[in-house]
């Protein structure tokens, strides 16, 4: 008998392939011990290769179209915003300097972005805090913006530079290179012209000329009067927060109005100037959204990219890393 049950699982296991069985049957000893056999390991079903599904081929389709549409939709606004004109367009023009001798106070910036070239006037950006502050300083006597710039060198003595002249969507689209040259040509214009005060808008500007003119690497600037002067000049260096809305340790206009005023000190101190009647520094509100609903009822296209905006230190941090 058990010579009987012992041919009869060989006969089994001969006649069914083991690789076919879907479940191992239990052999007539395991019956008797009340044993189950060991469970066979399930196999993963294979990914079918192959075109993709209809349903995948119609997403592809879509969202391919989706990105066209919104290229075209950008390209658009990009034309509509500077009157048909691209950004390769806009930058291949250039802001001119407002300069002559002998002025007063010598605003420099990094280089002008998209919006300050194709206006061809310096800070036309409305949110820009630059001619607000200058108004509430006591600079001006009146609030101007940007279509008075080239006014300021008659009647204030003020004027307007850059340390690059090429025009980029932002600052960080200026090489190092360009940038130590641009520090070099600033000295020259500086010795050329001879302002009284050059007054550097961003603290990452100033860093850049200081160790490239003076060979001195600023590692804690203040604001305010610098300890160096332009060399073969009576120039002195100011250093000011950046006038950019952007600014994250004066992100308001009332936190650099301050800066503005002991600039106007300044300038009323080294020409021996009496001091009339003081500016009173008081609190006041600036809401920003505000500004830009004004300038759009102007027709004014804001910039959205733009080195005016790109941080308080008036200068990519990459850039400046670089330098």
């Amino acid at each position: 008998m058990v010579q009987q049950e012992h041919q009869y699982e060989h006969t089994v296991h001969q006649h069914v392939p083991h690789q076919h069985l879907v479940q191992h049957q239990p052999t007539v000893q395991q019956q008797k011990l009340g044993l189950q056999p060991p469970p066979q390991a399930l196999t993963p079903l294979k990914k079918k290769r192959g075109r993709p599904s209809k349903q995948q081929a119609d997403n592809k389709e879509i969202k391919e179209e989706e990105d066209e549409a919104e290229a075209a939709k950008k390209a658009k606004r990009t034309l509509n915003r500077f009157n048909g004109m691209s950004v390769d367009e806009v930058m291949a023009k250039t802001l001119p300097d407002v300069i002559t001798y002998n002025l007063d106070i010598l605003i420099i910036g990094i280089n002008p972005g998209l919006l300050s070239a194709f206006k061809g006037h310096h800070y036309p950006n409305p949110g820009n805090h630059f001619w607000k502050c200058l108004f509430l300083s006591g600079l001006t006597e009146q609030q101007l913006d940007y279509m008075h710039d080239h006014s300021l060198p008659e009647k204030y003595s003020i004027g307007f530079t850059n340390m690059v002249e090429r025009t980029t969507p932002g600052s960080k689209d200026l090489s190092s290179k360009e940038i130590r040259e641009g520090g070099r040509q600033l000295l020259d214009k500086l010795q050329k012209y001879k302002p009284l005060i050059a007054a550097f808008n961003g603290k990452g500007i100033y860093e850049i000329f200081c160790k490239e003119i003076f060979g001195v690497k600023a590692k804690s600037l203040e604001f305010g009067l610098q300890p160096y002067k332009i060399p073969e000049t009576k120039t002195v260096c100011f250093l000011m927060p950046s006038s950019s809305p952007r600014c994250a340790q004066f992100p308001r206009a009332q936190d650099k109005v301050h800066f503005y005023i002991k600039l106007k000190e300044l300038r009323d101190r080294m020409k021996g100037l009496a001091v009339g009647r003081e500016v009173v520094e008081m609190q006041y509100s600036f809401d920003l959204q505000l500004a830009k609903e004004d300038a759009k009822r102007m027709g004014i296209k804001e910039e959205q990219v733009d080195p005016e905006y790109e941080s308080c230190s008036g200068l990519h941090d990459e850039a400046r890393q670089n330098i």
